[in-house]
């Protein structure tokens, strides 16, 4: 797809995924909006210092809020939907935000982008709401099951825009990304907090080690949105986006020692730790479809992807609190 001059919408452009999606965007010569959050010292995220921002069209607002929604759809004609609340741990003190903003968020950018009748609109799940799979490798008709508020809020979502698509023959396409890591990516996530606490010290404090994730450079997410707004034949569907390798989270601290050249000793902290019944233990994608219908696979390694990750950290350290547990 020639990109040049298409006018796109990047909902939580300011966040991990979306400012890189954004700036690729930038880069292939879109024009791109990006809507970030309002805050009062007019913060722009990860954009702040984009060497793009000169190309990007910021536009604050509040996904929950319908009239600055429809203000930032109008006029574009793709919209990629990433805004949403993600942390898992703080989705159990406070989920009805992430009703507000997950479910009834999603509500307004599909409101707004269907009076707009735009020509693609690609939607952001998590491979959270298959919970702990019942089969591997886990398949777009896996059943869904919500294991944290969090999860629950996003399986809303995705039969929001499922049935937008099927009520209206809404233009949709669901992405649903494994465990994406990568640099700009903060220390509530397993991969960052084990690389900022292993740069800081010997001994790192984690919860539980068993879970088994599929985790993917943050590069190769990104293609996967691209490509889901450019392939003609995924809309209606759900794709999963994951490398299809699994790896437990205490052979990925081995991992990241290895990497970084440094003996570690962990330390048990039970406050990382979800509770027993919500802990997801086994995540693995069935990437066949992306594969088949987007032409998508992964290109980074996970030992590659680490390196990156841990370089970018490493000249960033300052930032990240190596005792701090963060939600």
């Amino acid at each position: 797809m020639d990109w040049t001059g298409k006018r796109v919408l990047v909902t939580g452009a300011g966040g991990f995924i979306g400012s890189q999606l954004t700036e690729k965007l930038a880069e292939l010569g879109a024009s791109p909006r990006a809507f970030v959050r309002y805050v009062s010292d007019g913060s722009e995220g990860w954009l702040e210092k984009s060497p793009f921002k000169h190309n990007i069209e910021i536009i604050r607002g509040d996904i929950c809020d319908r009239d600055s929604v429809e203000a930032a759809v109008q006029g574009v004609d793709i919209v990629f939907h990433l805004a949403a609340l993600i942390a898992i741990p703080y989705s159990y003190h406070l989920p009805e935000s992430y009703i507000r903003t997950n479910v009834l968020g999603t509500l307004n950018i599909l409101q707004a982008a269907k009076s707009f009748s735009i020509e693609r609109f690609v939607h952001t799940s998590t491979s959270e709401v298959y919970g702990t799979a019942q089969y591997v490798p886990i398949d777009e008709r896996h059943p869904l099951q919500g294991q944290s508020p969090y999860s629950a809020s996003k399986i809303g979502a995705d039969k929001l825009v499922e049935s937008f698509h099927l009520s209206f023959d809404f233009p949709a396409v669901t992405i649903r990304p494994f465990n994406t890591f990568g640099p700009r990516q903060s220390a509530r996530a397993i991969i960052p907090t084990i690389i900022s606490q292993c740069l800081n010290k010997s001994t790192i404090q984690l919860g539980n080690l068993e879970p088994i994730r599929d985790f993917s450079y943050v590069t190769d997410t990104v293609e996967g949105f691209l490509l889901a707004a450019s392939q003609p034949k995924v809309v209606g569907h759900t794709i999963n986006i994951g490398s299809g390798q699994e790896i437990r989270i205490r052979d990925l601290v081995d991992m990241v020692g290895q990497i970084l050249r440094r003996p570690i000793k962990i330390e048990s902290d039970p406050k990382r730790s979800r509770p027993e019944q919500s802990e997801v233990d086994r995540l693995l994608a069935n990437n066949s479809l992306a594969r088949d219908l987007l032409g998508w696979q992964p290109k980074v390694s996970l030992q590659e992807g680490l390196q990156l990750t841990a370089s970018w950290i490493q000249k960033r350290l300052d930032s990240f609190d190596p005792n701090a547990y963060v939600l």
